[in-house]
């Protein structure tokens, strides 16, 4: 008897230390529970975002009727935050800007803040190809004239359109020789001078940036980030996806665009379609895969109807809403439950880019601490650089923030992507949303990370 017991009890051992497969069970990994680990759901909404978008084309002749307030209330209805305002200065080809002229525009800058709206600016003398243009000297004078008002209202100003020669200020049709090399780098340069630093400049032709910086390689990150003039110069097509070459705006197509999509990580691309001459209408998938490659950031929501058509009868329309320009998602947080009065927070969260484009324009970001108790709010300014999530990648956005001058209590934490104007940055329709959901408080204009932390 003594032996049988011996015998089962060496049994039991192994029975209860086996798996069944003869191998001893590894321990899953414990669990931290001082660590809140997060993981977000994207957001299927159009969101309107500032900078980015469908727009629509709103030009206004020499003196004209400044921008409708009702017309720009609306645009919150059809989810889009842009216009492209194309001033036509043609009772000024031989003359300075009036007052009335300068006064129009100055209104029109007003009107876009008060509605929470930007611009895309141009300035053109005709619109008609059989019209005429202005001289050089003309156009150098308007520019310092527009110099104090396009200053004093950068804060609304998303891009320029380079504009003021030829025919729609296209750069082509000239009368006046404006599309010389030497006159073209002239009027970008003197739009580079008096334009803020902050603001971006497009082309019409990514050779004509090529020929005016007499350079062909793409910069990289250490000029793109920068304010050079080279850094602020990126590109519009007025006649996308509308033949093979798209009416000239490219010379070695393969080539160029390929140098558009690496220069369009640091510059804007954008424009707007027109009629397809020897190439089909162009479908969703091919206009998906050129706006990804040339990373998108706007486009007439005006012209050329029977193309946005197309893609409304096809179902991607509201994708290319959602998909133009940028498009953040938080994915993954790892956040602390706990910290110290006085110490610090990790902040490590993981963002990506669902959209075709990064962001172009400094924004300022900043971690914010609600109070659970009374709802005080403390902002801590993050070193993140949103420019630098850029789309196909995930960002792993990691910082350690100092608790100095937060009280001990409990908290909810939030992101704020704010516009990096004085002006602007209180204002919640300025503000980026991530596309989330459950996570956008519109009234304030904050992402929240759903996360609590307790401060000892």
């Amino acid at each position: 008897m003594k032996y049988k017991f011996i015998t089962l009890f060496i049994l039991c051992i192994i029975s209860c230390g086996s798996d069944g497969t003869g191998e001893a069970p590894i321990d899953p990994e414990p669990v931290d529970d001082t660590i809140n680990a997060i993981t977000y759901t994207a957001s299927n909404e159009v969101i309107p975002n500032p900078e980015r978008g469908f727009m629509h084309h709103w030009a206004v002749e020499s003196e004209g009727s400044p921008l409708s307030e009702a017309m720009l209330n609306a645009l919150k209805n059809e989810k889009v935050s842009i216009i492209n305002r194309i001033y036509y200065l043609d009772t000024f080809k031989d003359a300075d800007l009036s007052t009335a002229q300068l006064n129009l525009i100055t209104t029109d800058f007003e009107r876009l803040r008060t509605s929470g709206v930007k611009c895309i600016l141009r300035f053109a003398y005709n619109s008609n190809q059989n019209e005429t243009d202005a001289p050089l000297s003309r156009v150098l004078a308007h520019l310092d004239q527009l110099q104090p008002v396009l200053t004093d209202n950068a804060d609304v100003i998303a891009f320029v359109q380079a504009g003021f020669i030829g025919s729609w200020g296209e750069w082509y049709y000239t009368t006046n020789n404006l599309t010389t090399l030497e006159n073209k780098r002239a009027v970008l340069n003197k739009l580079l001078e008096v334009l803020p630093k902050e603001i971006k400049v497009q082309v019409r032709t990514p050779l004509y940036k090529q020929e005016i910086f007499e350079y062909s390689t793409a910069m990289d990150a250490s000029v793109g980030y920068g304010e050079s003039d080279v850094a602020r110069v990126g590109f519009h097509n007025d006649c996308f996806l509308a033949s093979p070459d798209d009416y000239g705006t490219y010379q070695n197509i393969a080539a160029e665009k390929e140098y558009i999509s690496k220069e369009a990580l640091f510059v804007p691309t954008g424009g707007e379609t027109c009629p397809p001459s020897g190439v089909p209408t162009a479908s969703c998938s091919t206009a998906d895969s050129e706006m990804s490659l040339l990373k998108w950031t706007y486009l007439n929501l005006d012209y050329y109807g029977p193309v946005l058509q197309e893609w409304r009868n096809n179902d991607c329309f509201e994708d290319f809403q959602k998909e133009l320009g940028y498009r953040l998602v938080m994915k993954t947080a790892s956040l602390k439950k706990e910290a110290t009065l006085n110490g610090n927070f990790e902040l490590a969260l993981v963002l990506e880019n669902a959209g075709f484009a990064p962001i172009y324009n400094k924004k300022n970001a900043f971690l914010v601490f609600k109070s659970v108790g009374d709802g005080t709010m403390y902002k801590k300014a993050l070193g993140f650089d949103v420019r630098k999530v850029v789309p196909d990648s995930d960002f792993d956005l990691k910082e350690s923030i100092g608790l100095e001058d937060i009280p001990a209590g409990e908290y909810k934490l939030y992101i704020k992507i704010e516009d990096a104007s004085t002006s602007l940055k209180d204002r919640p329709e300025y503000a980026i949303q991530l596309a989330n959901s459950g996570t956008w408080e519109a009234s304030t204009g904050m992402n929240e990370l759903l996360h609590s932390l307790t401060i000892n």
